[in-house]
């Protein structure tokens, strides 16, 4: 079990090292975005670390508490994904019983979540508005929730990979965001360029639920055409700064058509947040051996 300070440190890093890496079409230190900016994440990672680290919340309370800072503090959505999926991976590194591993209880987390912590999630995204946020014959967030938070989770899993997440125990980021991640900063040492290498692996591989929740299919193929040309680059790439040119080219073009990879950031945070907190895991590990 980590202590409340370790977590939120780790969670306020993982947000930085995100907003380090040229993500394009999103933001980060080379470029702002959509009305955004890094001082607004800056200050949404900020705010919201105290209740989603909040020992005396459930999952559901740390989340929708968490929107509510961040929406107090900025007045715009920057987070929610992020605070979705950090949420669950803070709590069960807070919450790991004695004999069980990280990932055990992150399985127990989200088997054992509840209406409660539905109706709390339901009322976050409500608040946060993100865009493109419809109407559900089943489950509608704008409802008072009828299920449980991981079971209306697996009902939006096949249109929403952060949902997704919660459906399949977050195996996107352990069987393939870490490896990338720690692939990558071996041969670079730089956490912003590991970070990226997660943003374009992913996108190579899956389409950005947040970009077609507003254009449907529309940019699908060509935003997976360029990233696995990115993606390809950045293997082959000793010096990052070799690929600050087309990195240049890909966010204005994205851009320019309004194309924000945001479900993709936000699981490039959850990632580093995994990483980070295994580290944190290993070294406790190490100190009670």
């Amino acid at each position: 079990m980590l202590k409340r300070q370790q977590l939120i440190e780790a969670y306020r890093q993982a947000c930085e090292i995100e907003l380090q890496a040229f993500k394009p079409g999103n933001v980060s230190i080379y470029s702002p975005a959509h009305d955004m900016t890094v001082e607004d994440f800056r200050l949404s990672a900020q705010v919201s670390s105290e209740p989603i680290t909040d020992p005396e919340f459930g999952l559901g309370e740390k989340i929708y508490y968490a929107v509510k800072a961040t929406r107090e503090a900025v007045g715009c959505n920057t987070n929610l994904g992020i605070v979705l999926l950090c949420a669950p991976l803070l709590h069960a590194a807070a919450n790991a019983r004695p004999g069980e591993s990280w990932r055990q209880a992150l399985d127990r987390v989200l088997e054992t979540t509840t209406q409660q912590d539905a109706e709390w999630v339901f009322e976050a995204i409500v608040l946060a508005a993100p865009a493109g946020l419809g109407e559900s014959e089943q489950h509608d967030v704008q409802q008072k929730a009828a299920v449980t938070l991981t079971e209306a989770m697996r009902f939006a899993a096949d249109k929403d990979r952060i949902a997704l997440q919660y459906a399949n125990h977050f195996k996107d980021i352990f069987d393939f965001a870490v490896l990338r991640y720690n692939r990558a900063f071996v041969l670079s040492g730089d956490s912003g360029w590991a970070a990226l290498a997660v943003f374009a692996a992913m996108l190579a591989r899956y389409s950005d639920s947040h970009i077609e929740r507003k254009y449907g299919k529309r940019y699908s193929e060509w935003i997976r055409v360029e990233m696995e040309s990115l993606d390809r680059a950045m293997q082959l790439t000793v010096e990052p700064e070799e690929l600050f040119p087309v990195l240049y080219g890909l966010d204005k073009a994205f851009k320019a058509q309004r194309i924000n990879p945001g479900t993709t950031a936000d699981m490039t945070v959850a990632t580093v947040l995994v990483v980070l907190l295994e580290q944190l895991i290993g070294q406790q590990r190490a100190g009670e051996l």
